[in-house]
């Protein structure tokens, strides 16, 4: 049977199950991607589970998030990181060296290979002609440690492209469209497989952008064929006998496919408070912007600062606007010197600030209260830019250059110029901070500063639950607002204690001193639609479960977010009927008995002691994820087998 690009890579490395859509499937992992705000954890899993070094092709640790140094706690986890990573194998990436993904694009991507990453945004490097996912910590250290993956296997979504944009249209606008036609739950249970014509105009770089938010419509995966682009990419940078072919074979079908004709796109932009909330940028023009801000790993590459540096070009940006200058590695700032970009972009009045993620997760870089605030960032969940009552809109880069001129939200095309195309050298110069592993682990110590607390006992499942639902949401809540980042939270990020403490904060301030009440005894939490979409976070899963948290009831889950509350032992169920969720009230006592016969017949009975109603709730849990929960998180399940 011909194969897709997603079903070669996947039966490449498939270790367990059957490539049957929705079937639990177990597969080989490659290189493994973790970060400095997840990374600590991962790190503390995986001594935690006594091996010496990791068994993966290539592991890389970055630090790129928590870059502000505002007291002892970040530099110190970033050298207990530097450390850990020598001590067990894996290639580090220094605070300044740039955004993990841009970064491993340039340094390890390689077509065919699976990767497993510690941040959402991991499928990035599906532009690559790789298979790569976004994963909870535990699962990333499990992989480090030689484990399998384990993910549902996902229906393939072919998105032929036809036609080549126009001028001032971009890759940004393309999956923005994607967006517009799909929004943040239409990917759930997919992978987005981009062919066709159209892809032929379309460079590594900006397949990058379109595979890095391919994550915002809950896809598992987003994947591009290795062809002559990929060769490209890899030949620039130097490494171009890591290119190999990998294509569609003739006559692959897919169990969905659409067309995109990229010559009548428009330029697009996601307005407040969703990354689906997305209209041509027409419709919202002449609303006044505070801050344009341009860069992250949504828009990471050495084109997407030339364009906008080729646009302000003598000339300055209007009075009152912030326009924020990211680089996303240290390699592209240097080029952006070299060709003369970064002196265009400071001389129209930029504010350049260092490589690294910064304000698109809340480091730095907050918006004015009521203040719009455009972006090239993946993400505009309401409070993720560090102010609490923000307006974040998404764009590409000639429309965030074309606000920093005008002052308002501005079709790029209403410009009084011709467009200044910009076209990437065929050699650049290289860059490569990366620190390799030391030969020897027994010759390293572990670094560990006070800020880092050891993670928490978890108890196996027990039979019975009660307690009171100490909160309910609404659809599409985000781990961002289950779990805030900013500069305040994310040190914290190695002790759960402390970082528990901010638990829900961005939807009820109280949570944590209620939930403390019930930490021995236990409580519940209510969602809707799509809970905890976002980022991998695991702290979303962890905090809870700290708390004392026993169970999720919400209408459905994000993928990432519905595997993390297993991993550390926190039921997620869905409501039967979704009536029964519009029944349930925040305060309401609820008893759960006989959870584990529940469990395994897939069908829980909750009884609302206070409205005296019943509910029936049920899970798509597969038998391995059922053992997991019954042991209390994954770290039991594995210590248990390793016992045996």
């Amino acid at each position: 049977m011909p194969q897709s690009v997603a079903e070669k890579l996947i039966e490449s490395h498939l270790v367990e199950g059957e490539m049957r859509a929705g079937r639990e499937i177990g597969l080989r992992i490659d290189q493994t991607l973790t970060q400095d705000a997840t990374g600590t954890l991962v790190m503390l899993e995986f001594q935690a589970m006594g091996l010496p070094r990791v068994k993966t092709e290539l592991s890389a640790q970055y630090v790129d998030h928590n870059l502000l140094q505002e007291d002892f706690r970040n530099p110190d986890d970033h050298l207990f990181l530097q450390s850990a990573a020598k001590k067990y194998g894996v290639h580090f990436s220094p605070a300044g060296n740039g955004v993990s993904h841009p970064v491993h694009m340039e340094r390890f991507g390689i077509p065919g290979r699976t990767l497993l990453g510690s941040d959402s945004h991991t499928c990035a490097a599906g532009s690559l002609g790789m298979l790569a996912i976004g994963a909870g910590g535990l699962e990333v250290a499990m992989a480090m440690a030689g484990e399998p993956f384990y993910v549902r296997m996902p229906r393939i979504r072919g998105i032929r492209l036809t036609g080549e944009l126009p001028d001032w249209v971009s890759a940004k606008d393309v999956i923005l469209e994607v967006l517009r036609r799909y929004d943040v739950d239409g990917g759930k249970g997919w992978i987005l497989e981009f062919h066709g014509p159209g892809l032929e105009s379309l460079t590594a770089m900006d397949r990058h952008v379109i595979a890095n938010m391919g994550m915002e419509t809950g896809a598992t995966a987003t994947v591009f064929p290795s062809d002559a682009q990929t060769r490209r990419f890899l030949e620039q940078q130097q490494r171009g006998d890591d290119w190999r072919e990998l294509k569609a074979d003739e006559g692959a079908g897919y169990d969905d496919e659409v067309e995109i004709d990229l010559s009548r796109l428009e330029p697009l932009i996601a307005k407040p408070s969703s990354p689906g909330n997305v209209v041509p940028v027409r419709e919202a023009a002449g609303e006044p912007v505070y801050q344009s801000y341009v860069g992250s790993s949504a828009n990471p590459g050495l084109r997407d600062f030339g364009i906008v540096g080729r646009i302000v070009s003598g000339r300055r940006i209007a009075e009152g606007v912030s326009f924020d200058v990211n680089p996303t590695s240290r390699q592209i700032l240097e080029n952006m010197i070299k060709l003369g970009t970064l002196a265009e972009l400071v001389r129209a009045g930029a504010r350049l600030h260092q490589t690294g993620c910064n304000g698109c997760i809340g480091m730095g870089q907050a918006p004015a209260t009521g203040r719009n605030s455009l972006r090239t960032v993946p993400r505009n969940f309401p409070g993720r830019s560090g102010t609490e009552e923000d307006a974040v809109f998404l764009c590409s880069p000639e429309t965030a250059a074309a606000a920093a001129l005008t002052g308002v939200i501005t079709d790029p095309r209403e410009l009084d110029m011709d467009y200044p195309r910009f076209r990437e050298p065929r050699e650049i110069d290289i860059v490569d901070l990366i620190v390799r592993p030391a030969e020897k682990a027994e010759d390293v110590a572990l670094q560990k500063g006070p800020n880092i607390a050891d993670l928490p006992e978890f108890e196996p499942l027990a039979e019975r639950f009660e307690g009171p639902v100490l909160l309910k949401t609404g659809d599409d809540v985000s781990t961002d607002e289950i779990l805030p980042g900013g500069a305040q939270v994310m040190p914290l990020r190695s002790n759960i204690p402390e970082i528990s403490r901010f638990a829900f904060s961005r939807l009820d301030k109280s949570f944590h001193d209620r939930a403390m009440e019930y930490q021995n005894s236990g409580s519940f939490v209510v969602g809707g639609e799509n809970y905890g979409q976002g980022s991998s976070r695991e702290h979303a899963a962890i905090a809870p479960a700290y708390l004392g948290v026993k169970a999720v009831l919400a209408k459905s889950f994000a993928r990432i977010h519905w595997q993390n509350l297993v991993n550390f032992g926190v039921v997620p169920l869905e409501f039967a009927e979704a009536a029964d969720y519009d029944r349930v009230r925040e305060g309401d006592e609820l008893v759960m008995e006989d959870l584990g016969q529940g469990i395994d017949e897939a069908s829980v009975t909750v009884r609302n002691r206070t409205r005296d109603e019943t509910y029936t709730l049920t899970h798509s849990l597969s038998r391995r994820q059922i053992d997991i929960l019954r042991e209390g998180s994954l770290i039991n399940w594995i210590r248990r087998r390793k016992a045996a």
